[in-house]
């Protein structure tokens, strides 16, 4: 394992903390925004009479919000694992097989933990 720790360097690893935190605040920050957009909706139209087609859009972009936020949990726990990957000291590496997750990949996704095969067989059984 000292092979990708000694690649990825402390200041890669120092600058991807720094970028996973700052994400995983983006996020949080997002869902109490989507929750609270949805309850001052509630709140200002709640006693109106109701369209079927106003219904069946509330329907629809509830759905979409749950995809969202299902996406969005999915990405927190991905941030806060490769937080934890970094306290170990594993960080770089695959969760499912312990193989080396690529630099480049660590750069426009620095959340991963897993590495691009994995990761699609992890979004088919999803």
């Amino acid at each position: 394992m000292s092979d990708q720790s000694a690649g990825l360097g402390e200041a890669f690893i120092a600058k991807q903390r720094v970028r996973l935190e700052a994400l995983q605040r983006e996020l949080l920050g997002g869902e109490e925004g989507t929750i609270a957009d949805e309850r001052t909706f509630e709140e200002d139209h709640g006693e109106e009479a109701h369209e079927f087609e106003d219904e069946g859009q509330r329907l629809a972009q509830d759905v979409a919000n749950q995809a969202l936020r299902d996406t969005s949990n999915q990405r927190i726990a991905d941030i806060q694992r490769a937080l934890e990957k970094i306290a170990e000291g594993t960080y770089g590496y695959s969760d499912e097989s312990g193989d080396p997750i690529p630099v480049e990949r660590l750069e426009a996704v620095p959340e991963a933990i897993l590495t691009v095969q994995e990761q699609a067989a992890r979004e088919a059984r999803h």
